[in-house]
């Protein structure tokens, strides 16, 4: 059994946060980083990190949903629940994708609602109630390559090996979804003009597209 991990990121509130997470998804051999709902974000911390760790866009949590289960994945939240489970007991079963909840407010109920089972990370120290959310990352992130088996990465010297950039498969500066996706989302832009909506992933004149431009931008 091929086992893969994903990591998935839902409005989060602090855009340069991703790029950070980026950097400890390519480190962890996450297979996919998946935004849903808003998709444009500063890259900023990771490095150059986030050429080499694919991402992939949804409108919703239950799009979102549909994908990782069709590929027979567990959903995990990383949140402190009554019935969570400390992520140092391995509680794994399958390939597996984190959900990480918004830095001030944790996980929401509808992305609770999605989540197969969750995971905490003890602390052992008085001096804070939870973590930056990608500090949490690394840590779950960690743990989850450690249960697989993932192969170490090889050194050369005090630094880990980085491969080759990939090869561009058309534009750079595009999360990875299908046509159909991308018209879906045109015509509920044209919508909400038309009804006089405001759509929060856009600011000033900037198009969907010049935000787009920017998600790569290595920091």
């Amino acid at each position: 059994m091929v086992l893969e991990s994903y990591v998935v990121v839902h409005n989060i509130a602090k855009r340069h946060n991703v790029g950070t997470l980026a950097r400890s998804a390519t480190a962890f051999g996450v297979s996919e980083l998946i935004l849903v709902g808003r998709r444009d974000f500063n890259s900023f911390g990771s490095h150059g990190s986030s050429n080499h760790v694919r991402f992939r866009h949804f409108h919703s949590l239950q799009d979102a949903r549909q994908f990782l289960k069709d590929k027979d994945c567990d959903i995990c939240g990383v949140e402190i629940t009554h019935d969570a489970l400390p992520v140092n007991q391995h509680p794994f079963n399958k390939s597996t994708a984190f959900l990480l909840g918004n830095e001030g407010s944790g996980l929401s109920p509808k992305e609770i609602e999605i989540c197969d089972f969750f995971v905490y990370i003890p602390q052992y120290g008085c001096g804070t109630a939870s973590l930056n959310v990608t500090v949490a990352a690394s840590i779950v992130l960690h743990h989850y390559a450690v249960w697989a088996g993932f192969d170490e990465r090889s050194r050369d010297g005090n630094k880990f090996v980085v491969a080759e950039r990939p090869v561009k498969q058309g534009r750079r500066n595009y999360c990875t979804e299908g046509d159909d996706s991308i018209i879906e989302e045109r015509k509920a832009r044209r919508e909400n003009a038309a009804n006089g909506f405001f759509d929060e992933t856009e600011s000033g004149n900037s198009s969907s597209s010049n935000l787009l431009d920017a998600l790569f931008v290595d920091g």
